[in-house]
């Protein structure tokens, strides 16, 4: 994400507020997403790619597959803009929570995924 300027992070982060906030008012609150079934299935995924975090770079596509599957388990909550999802990597980052529970996984793991999301962002949306 290091390489992206401010401006662009900033409008991500928007988006993500955004597109997250009329998600959530036009679904009561993604009352369709089965929360247990996305944890389970981001615990899988995450442990995955911590495998790969000390290593291998973020465009191998091995990593780029797990970041396909990210993606679509993210899309179950709504399909995020390519600035939302890059969005997404930010707020994992700056709140705190979402960074520990994230790091729990790797140390370095926040740094990581944004990294991964960005690069299949700027491929794949």
């Amino acid at each position: 994400m290091n390489k992206l300027s401010n401006d662009y992070l900033t409008e991500c982060k928007k988006a993500l507020d955004a597109e997250q906030a009329h998600s959530l008012s036009t679904t009561n609150n993604w009352a369709h997403v089965n929360r247990e079934l996305v944890h389970q299935d981001w615990d899988v995924l995450y442990k995955k790619l911590a495998k790969y975090a000390d290593e291998t770079a973020v465009d191998n596509v091995n990593v780029q597959a797990l970041m396909k599957e990210h993606y679509e388990i993210a899309c179950r909550f709504y399909t995020p803009s390519k600035e939302a999802y890059i969005g997404m990597g930010i707020f994992y980052k700056e709140n705190e929570d979402m960074k520990k529970f994230h790091n729990s996984y790797h140390p370095d793991m926040v740094d990581y995924l944004g990294d991964a999301i960005v690069h299949y962002a700027d491929n794949n949306l």
